[in-house]
């Protein structure tokens, strides 16, 4: 139910402009966002590569409404991964496709990503583009774009995408991305989906995480295990240590400023490590999809506004 509200409020736009154009909106999403620049991007990575962490950015924005709008996002981008190597970060990129016009011209859209996949590639060997994944509207489209884009000379191992397990149909596209070695950030979903498409309850999403986890794990590709769930991440360090499962053959992921106790001590415990930062003015939608995920992250919103 919380979730629910949460993802309303998201969709909300009266509320977005408020939030996002006001001194008090800003604060209290800087929990959760980097900041609106570049730069605030750049800073928040060094802390937590010198903590012994990568990092995955993401420029906040999805549904685009021209071509124009597109080709800004994918320039800033460009940009992005200039300041990855300038800067000297561990870090790679996460985008949408509707931030890139999936919804305007499909065809640029997959100019502009493969033009960064190119790039990223260029970069070092760990240079790579996660395709985050959206509502289920846009499941399929997504999946047939990455296995495109997956096919295309030198974009093998450098772009990858997202599955959220409480769809049930999530474990076939695994089975269809681990069949071309296409790279998964793994994660339970923060969008509503009806009862049709989608598990309910916790114990589905979680039984259904680790169903799919354990296919990542036995796999010869490189994953993310995308969650803060504790039972979730011992069950994933028994059965990768049952298995003979070397702890640099995948990854957990979490959130920026979502339990970074635990994300610290996953490093101290030698588990590799990717904290998820995003960084734009467009913090909005994501903002209340994270508070929507944990109550917890509610009441430290109303703990800081209260102090202040």
């Amino acid at each position: 139910m919380l979730r629910a509200f949460f993802v309303h409020l998201s969709e909300n736009r009266s509320l977005r402009r408020f939030a996002e154009s006001s001194s008090i909106g800003r604060r209290i999403s800087g929990r959760f966002v980097a900041g609106t620049e570049i730069a605030d991007a750049v800073r928040v990575t060094q802390t937590v590569n010198r903590a012994g962490m990568s990092v995955s950015i993401d420029n906040l924005g999805e549904n685009v409404t021209n071509p124009d709008e597109a080709r800004h996002s994918a320039q800033l981008y460009h940009r992005i991964l200039d300041a990855i190597v300038e800067h000297q970060l561990t870090a790679n990129i996460s985008l949408k496709l509707t931030h890139m016009g999936l919804d305007v011209d499909e065809g640029m859209a997959r100019d502009l990503v493969s033009g960064l996949v190119a790039k990223a590639a260029s970069m070092n060997p760990s240079g790579f583009v996660r395709v985050d994944m959206e509502g289920s509207p846009y499941t399929q489209r997504t999946l047939d774009f990455v296995h495109e884009l997956h096919r295309r000379p030198g974009h093998a191992n450098k772009v990858g995408t997202v599955i959220q397990c409480y769809l049930k149909r999530s474990e076939k596209d695994v089975e269809d991305l681990l069949a071309e070695k296409i790279r998964i950030r793994l994660c339970k979903g923060a969008y509503k989906e009806p009862p049709s498409i989608a598990y309910e309850s916790k114990a589905d999403v979680d039984a259904n995480y680790i169903k799919l986890m354990k296919m990542l794990l036995k796999s010869d590709t490189y994953h993310g295990l995308a969650t803060h769930d504790e039972n979730i991440i011992r069950q994933a360090q028994a059965f990768a240590t049952r298995e003979k499962i070397a702890r640099d053959s995948f990854e957990f992921q979490m959130l920026h400023g979502i339990r970074r106790d635990l994300q610290q001590q996953l490093v101290k415990d030698g588990w590799r490590m990717r904290v998820y930062i995003p960084f734009g003015t467009e913090w909005y939608p994501y903002f209340m999809r994270r508070l929507g995920e944990r109550p917890a992250n509610v009441f430290f919103i109303a703990r800081n506004l209260l102090r202040s």
